[in-house]
């Protein structure tokens, strides 16, 4: 069984920083690309930033400059720092983990919200 877990969302202001982790555990052997991703209601699943195993990243547009997606393969854990936060960085953010063989995994979220 596998479990993926997020954690370090909050509330902050606008302007702000968040570092949010993702501790992935269990029967998975070969992590090939972590990422994060983002979802407010009403609207789909959005790619934020991923990361493969040779540590390349792709970052949104939207958040380029201002967040940082990094990892500890030792650990199977994927960490997002979120700098210069702002109201349309407000979501539910999601770990995702991709192996080499097998099924993807979620969690289960984590909310973010920039307000004053």
């Amino acid at each position: 069984q596998v479990q993926v877990v997020e954690s370090g969302g909050g509330l902050v202001q606008p302007g702000g920083s968040l570092r949010l982790s993702c501790a992935v555990s269990g029967n998975i052997l070969h992590i090939l690309t972590m990422a994060w991703y983002r979802q407010t209601p009403g609207r789909q699943r959005d790619l934020v930033a991923s990361i493969s195993a040779g540590g390349s990243t792709d970052y949104a547009a939207s958040v380029k400059g201002r967040f940082t997606i990094s990892r500890d393969s030792t650990k199977n854990t994927v960490y997002l720092q979120m700098n210069s936060l702002n109201s349309e960085d407000t979501a539910v953010y999601y770990c995702h983990v991709r192996q080499l063989m097998g099924p993807d995994y979620w969690g289960r979220g984590t909310q973010v919200t920039v307000s004053s």
